[in-house]
């Protein structure tokens, strides 16, 4: 059998064994191994990972991973999210649909210092969902909101799937986090007002809360100003230069624990834990990244991702085209897989092939603009069924409200990401503005 005949045998194979429920780490390190044997032998394989797990988890830009997992892990332990949700209810809570506008608004700012969508939309689900019960939500609206909202986590920086796309690409994770500051605005902005059709068609579906005083108000911002100072701190000290992506993480980090601990927000025991939960994510992160260092390694031998990639340049279809079923997969796939499995097994395929189209773009662009389509098309997985991790999660929250209500309720929201998804694909300046600007 040749390499590219192996090479795209295995795609298959790693969705059947992650099917079968093996876990991603496992079944890249099983193909990657098998395959690198069937090519290079088994003492090529041994030479490979007597040097190369040194060399992956040695790099220093790795450690931007369990930084950032730390902070996310300080500000849910610290109630952030709670402070967060009041504030936007104080505001928004008295329109028609106003809990729901003000759980998108709180599901945006938490993201900006978690970078975890089912850690933002389980947060914030606890937080918001009580209220919506007080005043009568439809289930559908209560659910499908929290779910969509908490997609925002992933979409606004710092986010852990960007990290990840930019270890696997080689780009630059502060113009990633920059080009994605204003879809994840547009995607905010998005799910607003799909709130505001649905419940102007279905007026009942989100019923308003009550009408608080200026005074009341402007008291609450008091709540959110560690958000605004962390969020200010590290992706502004980013952005302008002053510490790169992994010493704004530590930053981060530093921040929000002293902010928890110097509110009395979590006790040491809770400061213990969040660094054992941040360890064992890390943990299982990286493992993944040696399974897909390894699966991209014998893909690398086979040669498959630069024959496929040179086979369709040659073909003469339309760039956007190759772009828009690219896409497609992305969305059939998000029916059975999570957001960073299916990053990790497309990207090393996906990533060659876009590289060597013509967009009217210089590579580095092009890069950038193709990491966030990505990463906004994976979000997009995170609430379309069957699977729907977001969803799951809400619905586990809201048990009076069926799987089946829930699905129905994060369709409108699917249609805005659609059209958002095409808005973004039709003018790439949208997403790369504000970089070409800041650089």
């Amino acid at each position: 059998m040749t390499g590219l005949a192996l090479g795209l045998l295995s795609f298959p194979l790693l969705l059947v064994l992650i099917a079968l429920g093996i876990p991603i780490a496992l079944a890249m390190l099983s193909v990657g191994a098998g395959g690198y044997i069937l090519v290079n032998g088994w003492d090529a394989l041994l030479n490979y990972l007597k040097t190369a797990p040194y060399y992956q988890f040695s790099t220093y830009s790795l450690s931007v991973i369990p930084l950032f997992l730390l902070m996310g892990q300080f500000a849910t332990a610290a109630g952030i999210s709670k402070a967060l949700f009041q504030t936007a209810n104080t505001w928004l809570g008295h329109r028609r649909g106003g809990i729901a506008l003000a759980a998108i608004g709180a599901c945006a700012a938490f993201g900006a210092i978690c970078g975890s969508s089912l850690a933002t939309a389980a947060t914030l689900g606890k937080v918001a969902l009580p209220e919506m019960r007080r005043f009568n939500y439809q289930g559908s609206l209560a659910t499908g909101v929290l779910a969509a909202g908490g997609t925002l986590g992933i979409l606004i920086p710092p986010s852990m799937v960007l990290v990840i796309y930019s270890i696997l690409t080689e780009q630059n994770i502060a113009k990633l986090f920059t080009a994605a500051l204003v879809p994840g605005i547009l995607a905010a902005l998005g799910y607003m007002g799909t709130v505001a059709v649905v419940v102007r068609l279905w007026p009942g579906s989100g019923p308003g809360g009550e009408r608080l005083p200026y005074r009341e108000r402007l008291r609450s911002l008091g709540q959110v100003w560690p958000v605004v100072m962390t969020f200010g701190l590290v992706m502004g000290g980013i952005y302008s230069g002053w510490f790169t992506p992994t010493e704004g993480a530590a930053v981060g980090a530093l921040s929000t624990g002293a902010i928890a601990l110097g509110y009395s927000r979590i006790g040491w025991r809770q400061f213990c834990q969040c660094l054992q939960e941040a360890a064992v994510t890390t943990g299982m992160i990286f493992l993944i990244l040696l399974g897909a260092e390894l699966y991209n390694a014998f893909l690398a031998q086979t040669q498959m991702p630069m024959l496929v990639a040179q086979g369709i340049a040659e073909s003469g279809l339309a760039p956007r085209v190759v772009l828009g079923v690219m896409l497609l997969l992305y969305l059939v796939l998000g029916c059975v897989m999570d957001s960073l499995s299916m990053i990790l097994l497309t990207v090393p395929i996906f990533f060659p092939v876009i590289m060597g189209l013509d967009f009217g773009l210089s590579p580095e662009e092009t890069g950038l603009w193709f990491g966030i389509l990505a990463l906004i098309v994976v979000e997009v997985g995170l609430i379309t069924p069957p699977v729907g991790m977001n969803v799951f999660v809400i619905n586990q929250l809201a048990e009076e409200v069926s799987i089946v209500e829930s699905f129905k309720g994060v369709f409108p929201f699917l249609v805005s990401d659609g059209l958002r998804v095409l808005l973004l694909v039709a003018f790439p300046s949208l997403t790369l503005s504000l970089v070409r600007w800041l650089y």
